[in-house]
């Protein structure tokens, strides 16, 4: 399908190829190269991005496939609009559509802006989960293609995009949040899966973007984002957006305030071992909430614990967790030596795991010592880890080193922990209990991983304050989308005998996006083909039906043919106007 602007062709020597087809010039681009080894030829793999304009050999009419290789090109800053594709991919908008009527996203949303703005934000949040991209120069394409949540589907152009970014002010963002917390059930008792990553930035103008402990350290200062959610329902409640310096422990103890702002009273958090710290723990209890946190079985302070119970239960099948293929137990002990107070701690031992970090530990071994040995004959310095697994001998004047030998007893000691690893919680849980409860926590995970991977995040594209609190709210709702797909998918593949490829998220809406519809010559958009049997697979893990895609079908059509028909009316209104004259 092609696009409904011109760009240059790009300059990509040995890599673009002309093609004449139907009296028409076509680009292609190699993108790869496939060697066969029998026939000991190179076989290139094209892709057509576009079609050359008759009238100037320099300029092309780019497709789709442009966008996915030349992503980062020059694009006109306005693209003309003013008729909608003739093919509609609306599959993707009516599981979209459902679940946003479910959790009354648009209603929230309108309490604190105004419709349009509304329908827009949404839209942009539907754009990244379906086109996996954030970028707002691309949005117009999705809008050319897709159904929209704007008032009779009016398509913007990324200048709209952009004043939204800058606009958004942060009471609706502050209230939106309020409402959608004050709206879960403060009854029942709620398990906080949070977690958080961190993103780096170039941007000067964004305060929040400081030096800290990147996960990935590109040199960059970056910012930090998290995100609670409830770890039953899968659903992510609340974010944060913090100063790039601040680590994850000193956060927690803000977020756990947060909690309570909103009114959670009866709750417990799961924490991945980053959280760990005595203060934490104890600001938790304070407050009377729960927490379950896990802890390697290399750190020091729990090392104790499992050698006086290993040999006890690692081959006990009464002990064995056949869902997670790990062996338990639980004990009540003091975790620091100075006070009386007892947690629970639950006991693992993994064959896999252990496996996996001996591997690990004999590997670091290797690398030390070739370090250490290139290094014989230097004066050297030699850091914490080193010296903690090796003795080092120098020579008589005290500097030059001569010789490493390995401190075999902390080596051994290191091995026999490998595969440990345990949860302290404060409620009295078994084992299995434990487990499980930590194990729920992989939806928030999951959330982390499609925030970069599957919603374009990787990189904000912000030079602002302003459009970065904007474009984390609309990340945000996104989540809450995408969480939602996730966790339907994932039920009906465990209902299901077999549990097809299809049924993962990006998979399911490129099978949803084949569902169409197809402006005639009456100018009315009508459902293409009837809905196939993978289809139906999965709309039904939503709740819906081939009906259900007929229906919301010839809303959109009615929709879209009124706006046509208003469209005409005012052309008409025009031209009179102008014969007055």
């Amino acid at each position: 399908m092609f696009l409904d602007y011109k760009v240059q062709i790009p300059d990509s020597p040995g890599k673009i190829v002309r093609k004449n087809r139907g009296g028409n010039t076509y680009i292609e681009y190699e993108y790869d190269r496939t060697y066969d080894s029998d026939k000991q030829y190179t076989y290139p793999k094209r892709a057509s991005i576009g079609r050359v304009d008759p009238e100037d050999p320099t300029m092309m009419t780019p497709n789709q496939n442009f966008l996915k290789y030349f992503g980062d090109a020059e694009l006109p800053k306005e693209h003309s609009r003013d008729r909608r594709s003739p093919y509609l991919n609306i599959g993707p908008y009516v599981v979209l559509h459902k679940i946003v009527n479910d959790y009354r996203l648009k209603i929230l949303l309108t309490e604190f802006m105004d419709e349009d703005d509304a329908g827009l934000l949404l839209d942009l949040a539907c754009y990244s989960i379906i086109s996996e991209n954030n970028a707002a120069q691309y949005y117009p394409d999705y809008a050319f293609t897709h159904p929209l949540f704007t008032p009779d589907m009016k398509m913007y152009t990324d200048s709209k995009v952009s004043d939204l970014l800058k606009n958004l002010r942060p009471e609706t963002i502050v209230g939106f949040l309020n409402e959608w917390n004050g709206s879960r059930n403060k009854k029942q008792k709620v398990y906080f899966s949070y977690d958080s990553t961190n993103k780096s930035c170039q941007a000067g103008e964004i305060d929040l973007a400081e030096f800290g402990k990147a996960k990935v350290d590109d040199g960059q200062p970056v910012f930090n984002y998290s995100v609670a959610c409830d770890a039953e329902n899968k659903v992510p409640l609340f974010y944060e957006l913090y100063p790039g310096s601040i680590n994850d422990v000193a956060q927690l103890t803000c977020m756990v305030d947060k909690a309570k702002g909103f009114g959670y009273r009866n709750i417990g958090f799961i924490l991945d071992r980053g959280y760990f710290s005595r203060k934490n723990l104890e600001h938790m209890e304070e407050l009377g909430f729960s927490y379950l946190i896990m802890v390697k079985g290399m750190k020091e302070f729990i090392q104790e614990i499992i050698l006086k119970y290993k040999g006890k239960f690692e081959n006990k099948r009464a002990k064995y967790i056949d869902q997670y293929d790990v062996y338990g137990m639980q004990t009540d002990r003091a975790l620091f030596g100075d006070e009386s107070r007892k947690r629970h701690i639950h006991i693992y031992y993994s064959d896999a795991r252990a496996f996996s970090e001996k591997s690990e530990i004999k590997q670091m071994i290797r690398r030390l010592k070739a370090y250490l040995e290139a290094c014989q004959g230097k004066e050297c310095t030699f850091g914490g880890e080193i010296q903690k697994y090796f003795y080092l001998h120098y020579e008589e004047d005290g500097k030059t080193f001569k010789i490493a030998e390995e401190n075999t007893k902390a080596i051994d000691r290191e091995l026999s922990l490998a595969g440990y690893f345990a949860i302290i919680s404060s409620d009295n849980l078994t084992a299995r209990e434990a487990i499980e409860l930590y194990k729920s926590r992989d939806a928030s995970e999951k959330l982390f991983r499609s925030d970069k991977s599957y919603l374009g995040n990787k990189s904000m594209r912000v030079a602002s304050e302003e459009s970065l609190e904007s474009k984390t709210f609309i990340q945000f709702i996104a989540l809450i989308l995408r969480a939602k797909i996730y966790t339907c998918l994932k039920d009906k593949c465990m209902a299901m005998l077999k549990r097809p490829n299809y049924m993962t998220v990006p998979a399911a809406l490129k099978e949803l996006e084949k569902i169409v519809m197809i402006r005639q010559l009456d100018g009315v958009y009508r459902l293409d083909h009837a809905v196939t049997a993978r289809q139906k697979t999965i709309l039904s893990a939503f709740g819906l039906n081939e009906g259900n895609v007929r229906y919301r079908a010839d809303e959109i059509g009615k929709t879209l043919k009124n706006q046509n028909t208003t469209a005409d009316m005012q052309e008409d209104d025009d031209g009179e106007d102008e014969t007055e004259q």
